[in-house]
């Protein structure tokens, strides 16, 4: 495949990662059980998404057992055949409080001024723990009928940053 093409379609991971402010956080019990649920979060980069969730809730109960997790944004406002997704492979876990000041930053950059988050409102003594989902992979939806494409249902293509020259 044509490096031109994978460089464009690698734009669409920091571009909407930037964009949205929600992601669709999957997750599996220690059974295997699947489930799925929406998260305010930030990103840090490309290889690093934060968010906060209280610790009993059943994602972070799921991350305690099965720290493997699947992300997907999008958004769901554009019309039928202009849809942009990234997926996300990673492995999530609690950042400890020593490291909260880089997390807490780039999520409150998100949030008005009376949503912002402090220090009491988090760890041990507060109701949220902060997250972390170290990305190991990264995929773009490509359109079904893509002419760059050989598919005609949509699909995924796995991407990753251009190499630095």
């Amino acid at each position: 495949m044509d490096q031109a093409v994978r460089a464009d379609r690698w734009a669409t991971v920091p571009r909407l990662l930037g964009e949205h402010r929600y992601l669709v956080l999957g997750t599996a019990d220690a059974d295997g059980n699947p489930w799925a649920t929406p998260v305010f979060f930030a990103a840090d980069g490309v290889q690093r998404i934060v968010w906060v969730s209280a610790p009993g809730s059943r994602h972070s109960r799921n991350i305690a057992v099965r720290p493997t997790v699947s992300i997907t944004l999008f958004d769901t406002r554009v019309p039928v055949g202009q849809a942009e997704a990234v997926y996300l492979e990673a492995t999530a876990e609690v950042i400890s409080q020593g490291d909260y000041g880089t997390a807490i930053a780039l999520i409150n950059a998100k949030l008005p001024d009376d949503r912002q988050l402090a220090p009491e409102d988090l760890g041990p003594g507060g109701p949220l723990e902060v997250y972390q989902a170290t990305v190991s992979r990264h995929f773009v939806l490509v359109r079904g009928g893509d002419t760059r494409f050989d598919n005609v249902t949509d699909a995924r293509l796995e991407v990753s940053p251009p190499a630095a020259s």
